[in-house]
């Protein structure tokens, strides 16, 4: 989870690779009409967001190994998300400055994610708190490096973050 441009995707699939489960591109998920919205730099509202949240946990029901990129901003969120599931779910918090995610977002090539949105997304996300099952990580740190902090939380080696 995170904001555009964290890496969601990248760290997603090597995770999923790594603990040899699927994975789900949250993104492949949106409605068409949630894509031209953001295509033409229009924030989604949490009425637009609710059915894709749903369909991301429904697509991780009853599959107790299986990794998604979703950027899951706010608790509210990722308590829909867990419903739709119908389990527990953990998060992996791809966090980094304003700075990296701009650069990074700006050199993105074939997104429908306009780099004018990332503050949009900025102000609206709601990073995990203590009450909820996740693993904060720099993502200015190299890619190996994620991935094994990530699996290592994911596999019970280590501890949450907030």
């Amino acid at each position: 989870m995170g904001v555009a441009s964290c890496g969601k995707t990248t760290i997603g699939e090597a995770i999923a690779m790594r603990l040899s489960v699927p994975f789900i591109e949250g993104d492949r998920l949106h409605s068409a009409e949630s894509i031209a919205k953001m295509s033409a730099g229009i924030p989604l509202t949490d009425d637009d967001r609710l059915p894709w949240l749903a369909r991301i946990g429904s697509a991780m029901r009853c599959n107790h190994g299986i990794v998604a990129a979703c950027s899951a901003l706010k608790k509210s969120y990722r308590l829909a998300i867990a419903k739709a599931a119908e389990r527990p779910v953990r998060f992996v918090f791809l966090s980094g400055s304003r700075e990296l995610l701009a650069a990074r977002i700006a050199a993105r090539k074939g997104h429908f994610m306009p780099p004018a949105l990332l503050d949009s997304q900025l102000a609206t996300l709601e990073p995990p708190d203590s009450s909820e099952a996740h693993v904060k990580l720099n993502l200015a740190l190299p890619q190996s490096d994620l991935v094994d902090q990530a699996v290592a939380y994911l596999t019970g080696k280590t501890s949450s973050h907030g």
